[in-house]
């Protein structure tokens, strides 16, 4: 195997006794880096302290890491003008805190046989909101509901 020191250096292709040996001799344990190389890498450290910073590196991965979120918002086949720039402003303020938004209508009744209403109505509403976000879904029919998806405008 090929052996690398407690300091970085190469100690050159030595068998797994000699390793051992040299490990145990500096009060140290023997750790496998690569074993799919030829030959198999391994490097003379203190494990307890490896695991400790690899633990480190991934507790600070995960704090820097940004959930982004789906917010729902409901719209009907029938909402009025003013109605609609209420639910508006809530999806801007949603997008502007970067989260996702989906604009849902359910259809009631007869409200089925006109589903292209809901269709305008989803269009009408994109309109007054795409200068916050972009439509990343078409709005899409899938039984008595009509949805769409929209994304944050990337700054």
């Amino acid at each position: 195997m090929r052996l690398i020191g407690e300091s970085g250096e190469q100690l050159g292709i030595v068998s797994s006794r000699e390793a051992l040996a040299i490990a145990e001799e500096s009060g140290l344990d023997l750790v496998k880096i690569s074993p799919n190389a030829v030959p198999p890498v391994c490097k003379v450290m203190n494990y307890g302290k490896f695991l400790f910073e690899q633990n480190k590196k991934a507790k600070e991965a995960k704090k820097n890491q940004k959930v982004v979120e789906i917010k729902e918002v409901w719209l009907s086949m029938t909402i009025d003008v003013g109605d609609l720039n209420v639910k508006a402003k809530q999806t801007q303020k949603f997008l502007a805190a970067g989260n996702k938004v989906k604009v849902s209508i359910r259809m009631r009744g007869r409200q089925m046989a006109h589903s292209e209403l809901g269709l305008e109505v989803m269009n009408k509403f994109y309109e007054i909101i795409k200068d916050f976000g972009e439509m990343e879904k078409r709005p899409l029919t899938e039984g008595r509901n009509i949805w769409m998806m929209i994304a944050p405008t990337k700054a």
